[in-house]
């Protein structure tokens, strides 16, 4: 027994072997990302080839392979959201997150105002946390921002919506501007001809693209458009609670409303049942996204499915193709948006 302990390959014996400090062996044993890439492959070769077994105080070992599974992968990736509390950012986390799981990583969530004003410090402070790659699910990304990305080389991997895609950040989107027009188009099949449209912020491409396919579908089918039934929202709740107040007090209102997000249509049908109306008697609408919550909402909510889930899953399966040495592909990946019809629309005809 005691020769046995007296053999035991020691973390002293891996650093000298490695010629680093004990402390950088400890930082890969522990998981942590400050070690350059080309060290932590060292040691852990020698871990494993030294079958260095860890004492009952050492944390399990976060990167040695393990038998009959995958080699694990080294750091963490960093997810930066500008609102948490939203239904979209909820699936995003949750769809990174599942795929970095099964990818044995870990994800770290940050929350960043949107805005202007924010500065760059932020990513700076990201910089120094030496992630293995960078998600942005960010409603704002200035110039200076991708700017300064470039320069601290941080992989980076940006997921709808965004204001600007200028293609120096690869991206992963969904098809805004054909679910804007199947939207318009399945309240256009049930006979309704006034449909007002509540946009996100029209500074991000994603509202612009919606609200450019539900014109496009609207002008289609020979209708003139009536530019007041549009208005623009934020993608918030109050949002469509206020704005679709106005468009229900018109003399001649809407008898359907596209919401540009599903929050805001929760907010839709707040304001509809606020005026003794209901849906979708009364008054169809139409969400967009997708998230959970549309299908709990009463009546449940027809809406347009974007996969926010698997849009996240693929950053993060870019972001760890790039550790294994595959380049990131430049440029912009779409993925298609689906209908999914439910109670909330009815015909009118």
């Amino acid at each position: 027994m005691s020769d046995s302990l007296d053999s035991r390959v020691t973390v002293a014996d891996i650093a000298a072997e490695a010629g680093v400090s004990r402390a950088t062996v400890s930082k890969v044993l522990n998981g942590r990302s400050d070690v350059a890439p080309a060290t932590r492959s060292q040691i852990e070769a020698l871990l494993a080839t030294r079958g260095y077994v860890p004492t009952k105080r050492t944390k399990r070992p976060l990167h040695l392979p393990l038998p009959r599974v995958a080699p694990r992968r080294g750091g963490l990736l960093e997810l930066v959201v500008s609102d948490v509390n939203s239904p979209w950012a909820a699936e995003v986390i949750r769809g990174a997150e599942q795929e970095a799981r099964s990818a044995r990583v870990g994800v770290v969530v940050s929350v960043l105002d949107s805005g202007p004003g924010h500065g760059q410090q932020w990513l700076e402070d990201i910089a120094d946390r030496a992630p293995g790659g960078v998600i942005l699910a960010l409603s704002e990304l200035n110039p200076a921002d991708r700017s300064h990305i470039a320069k601290l080389a941080l992989p980076a991997v940006l997921v709808d919506p965004v204001g600007d895609a200028d293609g120096s950040i690869p991206s992963i989107g969904a098809g805004n501007w054909g679910g804007g027009m199947v939207a318009a188009q399945h309240l256009l099949e049930l006979g309704h001809r006034r449909i007002g449209m509540i946009t996100g912020p029209m500074r991000l491409l994603c509202s612009q693209a919606r609200l450019a396919g539900y014109r496009a579908a609207v002008e289609r089918a020979g209708i003139t458009l009536d530019d007041d039934l549009v208005h623009h929202g934020d993608f918030h709740y109050g949002a469509g609670f206020e704005k679709a107040g106005i468009l229900l007090d018109r003399a001649d209102p809407p008898t359907a409303i596209f919401a540009g997000n599903d929050e805001q249509a929760l907010g839709v049908y707040a304001a509809i049942q606020e005026r003794g109306l209901r849906v979708p008697t009364d008054v169809s609408v139409v969400g967009f996204d997708d998230v959970p919550m549309a299908q709990w909402m009463a009546p449940p909510l027809t809406t347009v499915r974007q996969p926010i889930a698997k849009m996240a899953a693929l950053a993060v399966r870019s972001l760890l193709g790039h550790q294994d040495g595959t380049e990131m592909t430049e440029g912009r990946v779409e993925l298609s948006t689906k209908l999914v019809v439910r109670s909330s629309t009815h015909s009118c005809r």
